[in-house]
């Protein structure tokens, strides 16, 4: 489904699914002892997509779909990233930051499996139906939050900002953002945007953790890659990220965050598999995506 202004979904559509997809790997990856996620698979199993609980029941053969994707290689690509995520709060935390915030939340759990310190508000962003479907079931297996946990459901092409201040946000305490799997889903002007409105609603010594992303169009557009949509399609996958997506040039992540006073870390995406004692593949398939960095950043005081 092509995106439209306004355009809304659920966990079994649109830029939704993504998020269902996204949980099914760190389920992969918290079966392999890679990461702590008990809530990734019931979560999926949950919204009830053929494919993705197909999947987690080895009913589905990921390498039909290409020859060098198994589980594992999803687990541990799935482990990179989580970890890279994980440790932004984590690393905040042991600073001293108490405010945590997780925009485009979707299936993420970490409200419920990070160790946070006494005191720490945790602070989930978006769409209502994304929320509630999330929050009902995680009540519903028993699950409770290691933090205060206050959702807020809004669109992050609306108000969110307001939206967080009326949930008891404090700009003027240092905060912990992550942006985690959602840049793709911006046109390149809402990225610079998003990053201007962290930055206003930050004070020093706030963390912020994100991907840099460039064109994607090798990724999505060539012969092969539709080929591979064709057989996830086949066995009932319906995402198509090519129509999910906004292409096209965009600021570099590292470049805007440190004009807006961030100190900024960044590692490629063979560089952070290499930091977890894994190979970065070497297929048509990774090599599209080796443009992908993985970015931290602190910020100093504000001029």
């Amino acid at each position: 489904m092509t995106r439209t202004d306004g355009d809304s979904w659920d966990l079994a559509s649109s830029v939704g699914a993504t998020a269902t997809m996204v949980a099914g790997q760190r389920a992969f990856a918290h079966r392999e002892q890679l990461i702590n996620d008990p809530y990734a698979e019931p979560l999926v199993r949950a919204v009830g997509l053929d494919f993705f609980t197909k999947a987690l029941d080895g009913d589905i053969d990921l390498s039909a779909v290409n020859p060098a994707f198994t589980p594992r290689r999803a687990a541990e690509g799935m482990t990179v990233r989580t970890r890279w995520f994980d440790q932004l709060f984590l690393d905040a935390a042991a600073a001293g930051v108490r405010q945590a915030v997780i925009l485009a939340a979707g299936l993420d759990a970490r409200a419920y499996r990070l160790p946070w310190p006494a005191g720490t508000v945790v602070y989930e962003v978006d769409q209502p139906e994304v929320i509630e479907f999330k929050s009902t079931t995680l009540a519903d297996i028993g699950a409770a939050p290691t933090a205060t946990r206050r959702t807020v459901a809004v669109d992050l092409r609306d108000d969110w900002m307001q939206a967080l201040r009326d949930n008891g946000f404090d700009p003027a305490a240092p905060t912990a953002w992550i942006a985690e799997g959602l840049l793709i889903y911006l046109p390149p002007e809402a990225q610079d945007r998003l990053f201007d409105n962290i930055t206003a609603l930050s004070a020093p010594g706030s963390f912020v953790a994100t991907e840099q992303v460039g064109d994607l169009s090798s990724a999505f557009d060539d012969e092969r890659m539709q080929q591979m949509r064709d057989r996830m399609k086949a066995l009932g996958s319906n995402i198509e990220m090519a129509d999910l997506i906004y292409q096209g040039d965009r600021n570099h992540v590292t470049d805007y965050l440190t004009s807006l006073g961030w100190d900024v870390t960044a590692r490629t995406v063979e560089e952070a598999h290499a930091d977890n004692g894994f190979q970065y593949p070497d297929d048509e398939l990774s090599r599209a995506w080796t443009q992908l960095k993985y970015v931290r950043a602190v910020l100093g005081e504000k001029a």
